[in-house]
């Protein structure tokens, strides 16, 4: 039984211990794999705590990046952190993007997609933005498989309250595989669209190190959490960490896959 709802994406330092810090351990590997020339043009959509952006200023040499976010918290986060001349900040929608038409040299997205209301009306407008022959590209966790956190924690979860089924994010979000993904971008109008895994660990120092940040309430699982009765909340603590394959110093790991995308903008008088 619940007792609070909760805003979860508000508080951008307890996303960063939830979420961020996994999604920065990506971004580095997204950027590479993008292979985006120096002095170029960046747009990050949905720029949460700044996890993607910050690794566009540190490996790409970009003229400018702007991250937009409609979280005004999420916004301040990324501010704060970030690094160089070349980063702007917005509160924007990933809808309407506040850039005109062909200015960017990539258009990109870190574990948003799932949570846009129309993913595709996304991928339409990130289009838009680019250039011709300009990229289109985000990663997306592999909810229903590979991202060993939140599977166990869902696993846990469902494992005691039967109503939990229905919130893993493993079911609720269908962008979650490369077929989905070559799909929509695709169907998007973008030539060369291709997708590959990326995979990272996440390194605990005992189990609080992994629990304390499914209480903070920002995201889909803490905010489950954050809602439960104190009882439930204590008997889910302990599910999960009866789960978890813990060495002997107590300490955790356990992998972490996301699915990378990427598309080309037509370029000019392409048939």
């Amino acid at each position: 039984m619940t007792e609070r709802r909760f805003d979860v994406w508000a508080a951008g330092d307890a996303y960063e211990r939830y979420m961020g810090r996994w999604s920065r351990l990506v971004a580095g590997r997204f950027v590479d794999w993008l292979g985006v020339g120096d002095d170029g043009v960046w747009l990050d959509a949905c720029c949460g705590t700044g996890a993607l952006t910050s690794s566009i200023t540190g490996l790409a040499r970009p003229r400018l990046v702007v991250g937009v976010d409609r979280s005004a918290g999420y916004v301040a986060a990324a501010r704060a952190v970030a690094t160089g001349p070349a980063a702007r900040f917005l509160l924007a929608d990933a809808l309407s993007l506040p850039v005109r038409d062909g200015t960017c040299d990539a258009v990109v997205s870190a574990l948003a997609l799932n949570f846009l209301p129309a993913p595709g009306a996304a991928v339409a407008e990130a289009a838009r933005a680019a250039r011709p022959g300009g990229l289109v590209a985000c990663y997306v966790w592999d909810y229903a498989e590979g991202m060993g956190l939140l599977r166990r924690f869902w696993d846990a979860a469902a494992s005691l309250d039967a109503a939990a089924v229905e919130l893993d994010e493993g079911r609720r979000f269908g962008l979650c595989s490369p077929e989905a993904l070559r799909a929509l971008w695709t169907s998007a109008g973008l030539d060369g669209v291709h997708v590959a895994p990326i995979e990272v660990r996440a390194e605990f120092a005992a189990f609080g190190d992994l629990w304390e940040p499914f209480l903070s309430g920002q995201g889909p699982a803490p905010g489950y959490v954050a809602a439960l009765a104190p009882p439930d909340r204590e008997r889910l603590r302990e599910a999960l960490r009866s789960s978890l394959p813990a060495r002997p110093d107590g300490s955790l790991a356990l992998g972490l896959r996301a699915w990378a995308v990427l598309g080309r903008k037509p370029s000019a008088g392409a048939a």
